[in-house]
């Protein structure tokens, strides 16, 4: 297994359970499950005493090791340099040992086997992806400077359609000039990487590339921190080399060409970090900066915020394989308390999979009189004039 050699190196300090206060827990599965086994510390040597025919492989086991959603709190906190950066890669050479293994929890199975068959993980004709620009003036890709990458979540999902709506317009109000791919475009694949199917993830990236080039594809603005990691981080090593923008760091410096409403009552706003924009690409600012731009807004942070922000649970396909589970200490549960008890109204968020996972648990949780999760787009386009 790829990363074999750092699994006996970790001597489980537990630092990577928690944020910089150590006080709060920030592994999502930890949080949820409360065993070590489901901590970063306990996945290196569940992993490296199954490596050692010592247990064997298990529906538990797999749990436990799918239940990781990749946000990245572990290498950011992890005491050992020599070896912090491997952590999550042990993880997924280890999810990919395990698929190897055929022992593989069903719920896994099922949402890798609907990418497999559809290229998306919702198991819908890849026909329909574009169809959450109805309505808009979102135009074909004809040669635009940008190529607008709605993603998965986006595409298909009722409320990311919402969401993938609203940005379009701001960015079409803004002057960006972009075009929305009708066919060809699959699934970003950067959550199937994380899952560990290294040979599903290397196809999807494959289509896209390919369709890409032959549309003449340079830039792309990704809806999802997730798509624009995976686009950054995992193509070029496949030739997919583009220009690639998360649509919060285009906005934050087109907003200047806008005209607000004028004047808005103040709105208490408080901002989730997304992994794949925040913990794996350092950029806590650009959605920030939108917020900040905007009248009416009055931004407060949660204790734990930026590198410190806890996940929303739904990273590593776990928004569609439910590894990690509800109850009460659900990280998506966890995190709308933090966000009330921070006093605000608004819980922005800067990614389709969060806004769908603290979207239901505010319901969980019984907050809906208390606190909305909206997209930072949405709130910037109601008070634009």
């Amino acid at each position: 297994m790829e990363h074999q050699e750092i699994l006996h190196r970790c001597f489980r300090c537990g630092y990577c359970k928690f944020p910089s206060n150590y006080t709060d827990i920030n592994c999502p599965a930890y949080l949820a499950h409360r065993f070590e086994t489901f901590s970063p510390g306990g996945r290196m040597w569940l992993l490296s005493a199954w490596l050692n025919n010592r247990i064997g492989v298990s529906q538990r086991l797999g749990r436990i090791m799918f239940s990781c959603t990749g946000c990245g709190n572990c290498v950011e906190h992890c005491a050992m340099p020599g070896f912090k950066d491997q952590i999550l890669l042990a993880f997924t050479a280890g999810r990919d040992a395990i698929l190897e293994s055929g022992t593989v929890p069903g719920p896994v199975r099922d949402y890798l086997t609907r990418v497999q068959n559809a290229g998306n993980p919702y198991g819908q004709s890849g026909k329909k992806r574009a169809d959450w620009r109805t309505g808009t003036d979102a135009a074909d890709y004809s040669g635009q400077e940008y190529l607008f990458f709605a993603g998965d979540v986006g595409a298909y999902d009722s409320r990311g359609q919402e969401i993938a709506r609203t940005a379009a317009a701001l960015l079409a109000k803004a002057g960006v000039d972009f075009g929305v791919l009708t066919d060809g475009e699959c699934s970003d694949g950067n959550d199937v990487a994380m899952a560990g199917e290294k040979a599903l993830f290397e196809e999807l990236a494959g289509k896209n590339i390919k369709v890409f080039i032959e549309r003449g594809v340079k830039k792309i603005i990704t809806l999802s921190p997730h798509s624009f990691h995976a686009f950054k981080n995992l193509y070029p090593a496949l030739g997919g080399q583009f220009q690639v923008f998360h649509y919060t760091q285009m906005l934050a410096f087109l907003l200047g060409r806008l005209s607000f409403k004028t004047p808005v009552e103040k709105t208490r706003v408080t901002f989730h970090d997304p992994c794949f924009l925040g913990r794996h690409n350092a950029d806590y600012q650009s959605p920030r900066t939108m917020l900040a731009f905007t009248p009416g807004i009055e931004l407060v942070e949660m204790d734990r915020n930026r590198k410190n922000a806890l996940c929303c649970g739904g990273g590593g396909g776990n928004l569609f394989t439910d590894m990690i589970s509800g109850g009460d200490d659900s990280p998506a549960r966890a995190r709308c308390r933090e966000a009330a008890a921070a006093g605000a109204t608004v819980l922005a968020v800067a990614c389709p999979a969060c806004a769908v996972m603290l979207g239901d648990a505010v319901k969980t949780e019984g907050l809906e009189n208390r606190l909305q999760v909206r997209e930072v787009s949405e709130l910037v386009v109601e008070r634009v004039a």
